[in-house]
């Protein structure tokens, strides 16, 4: 059996990431604890920015491959991708790196202690840091980087899996309400392992269908009627195919957290720690989108008539309720995961549209919605409870506790504004540009694309409300006196909120540039 070539230049971002983590494993194993947490920021940053380099180097090749076997694709939209997450992460680790300190750290002392009892109370006694969290980042991001350049369904697996589990801890990692971290952690990890039976399940009806896992042959499969197995002359070729294809998008579907498999995102992103949140919010929806993609355009093209119309009414359903219940959240992290829902359903507006346009409208607006998300939530982090003693609690989260903040931190709400008009898709805002662009190609080639469309904007309508509702709370209430603190920001923080904030006006004021990059990335290598 002849192994398989391995172009290791192709497959540097992944792998450079990918050792780093093992590294990161091995500092926690040998490195003393005082010294843990320099190495380990030092090792995830480098890492990430070299990964990112090599993502750039290849961009400016112009050439597509498959390598690995063809177990993995490089091409325009997988590194468009790949580029989006590692910056998207950097942000991230940044943000986390900056509450690493005991007395406003998101993350808890020891994970592994019960909550409330003697063994977390002398490791806060004692002011450890928890560092582990680096590695699992790392891990996360391997996963994330492979996930949209899969070229058969069970290396697609694998990344699903090697993304999520570093996930499932780091959700019930929150150092205060610890148990509504660990019950967040639980039930993502549950829902989580039944969204990867699904896939798992319609990877073999696929491969029931077409007798291969690879993309590509699937794809000739659906051209040319399949039937060649003996599965689908037992079962029926159409009936392999459409409960493949369903179960799959089961899978993924859950993971942009799309309507009806929703229900985790609400209460996992309220209980897991802030910034992991926000990591899990924009990288994941990422990952999960250009895997999404890749499927629809490359396996499964020649069946759009069949999973067009369900694609068609999870958008709708997905705009709707997210922008619906989002109205009634009295938290604010609940209330941006009901906006994330929201944004999974404007997001396949533009999947529906079958072309280059639909690819690049999808790609700016992953992009553009990750920029913002992840500088919301960093924003998030600042806003704390004061203790009795005059020192900084928990994060306030409840929007009761936003009031008067625009009086108490002019910037801070002036920038929190500046992401929650993004959000709302007002003129001037990457997101106005993002949902122009999904809904242009949506109404030029998905069919119904018109109603989709219309439905699109009054979602949006809808969310405006509870986005302005916020701003009236920080700049027309009167504050809640000094139950409320806002922390100095570091300098790490600064700078990835900064970066959040000139790319959701940047990409508002001149989308030319990344529109072009984002077209120019769009065509898919079968």
């Amino acid at each position: 059996m002849k192994a398989p070539s391995v172009d290791y230049v192709a497959v540097a971002p992944m792998l450079i990431v990918f050792v780093a983590a093992l590294v990161a494993v091995l500092v926690e194993a040998f490195v003393p604890r005082a010294q843990r947490f320099i190495v380990q920021v030092f090792l995830a940053t480098v890492a990430i920015a070299a990964s990112l380099i090599f993502v750039v180097y290849l961009g400016t090749q112009s050439t597509s491959l498959n390598t690995a076997g063809g177990a993995v694709v490089i091409d325009g939209p997988a590194l468009f991708l790949q580029g989006t997450i590692l910056v998207l992460g950097l942000m991230a680790v940044l943000t986390m790196a900056d509450e690493a300190t005991p007395e406003s750290s998101a993350f808890t002392a020891q994970a592994s202690a019960v909550p409330g009892s003697a063994d977390e109370a002398r490791a806060s006694r004692l002011g450890l840091v928890q560092t582990e969290i680096y590695p699992l980042i790392l891990f996360s991001m391997v996963g994330m980087l492979l996930f949209p350049a899969s070229n058969d369904l069970l290396t697609m697996f694998i990344a699903l899996e090697v993304l999520s589990l570093p996930l499932y801890l780091l959700c019930g990692m929150a150092r205060r309400r610890r148990l509504l971290s660990q019950e967040a952690s639980l039930k993502y990890f549950l829902l989580g392992a039944f969204s990867s039976a699904f896939f798992l399940f319609g990877s073999a009806l696929l491969y029931g269908f077409s007798g291969s896992v690879r993309l590509s042959d699937i794809a000739n499969a659906v051209a040319d009627g399949g039937g060649t197995t003996a599965a689908s002359a037992v079962v029926g070729k159409d009936g392999l195919l459409l409960m493949g294809i369903g179960l799959l998008a089961v899978g993924l579907l859950f993971k942009v957290g799309a309507v009806p498999f929703q229900s985790w995102t609400p209460d996992v992103y309220q209980g897991a720690p802030t910034p992991v949140t926000g990591f899990m919010a924009a990288c994941t929806k990422v990952a999960a989108f250009g895997a999404l993609l890749r499927i629809a355009y490359v396996a499964v093209p020649g069946a759009r008539w069949d999973w067009q119309p369900a694609i068609w009414v999870v958008a709708a359903l997905t705009m709707l309720v997210g922008a619906i219940v989002a109205i009634v959240q009295a938290d604010v992290k609940r209330m941006l995961a009901y906006s994330s829902i929201a944004h999974a359903g404007f997001i396949l507006v533009g999947l529906m549209a079958m072309d280059r346009d639909g690819v690049g409208s999808v790609l700016f607006y992953l992009a553009s919605y990750g920029f913002t998300t992840v500088g919301a939530f960093a924003l998030v982090t600042l806003v704390r409870t004061s203790t009795p003693e005059g020192g900084v609690g928990g994060e306030a989260t409840h929007l009761s506790q936003w009031q008067g903040l625009g009086k108490r931190s002019p910037l801070l709400a002036a920038i929190f504004t500046l992401f929650l008009l993004a959000f709302a898709g007002i003129p001037l805002t990457s997101g106005f540009t993002g949902k122009f662009a999904v809904f242009s190609a949506a109404a030029d080639g998905a069919p119904w694309g018109v109603g989709l469309v219309l439905i699109g904007v009054a979602a949006s309508a809808i969310a405006v409300f509870f986005y302005i509702r916020v701003i009236v709370l920080m700049y027309f209430n009167d504050s809640v006196g000094d139950a409320v603190t806002v922390t100095r920001p570091g300098a790490l923080t600064i700078l990835a909120v900064g970066v959040g904030v000139v790319a959701t006006v940047g990409l508002g004021i001149l989308p030319s540039a990344a529109l072009g990059l984002a077209n120019s990335s769009s065509v898919f290598l079968p």
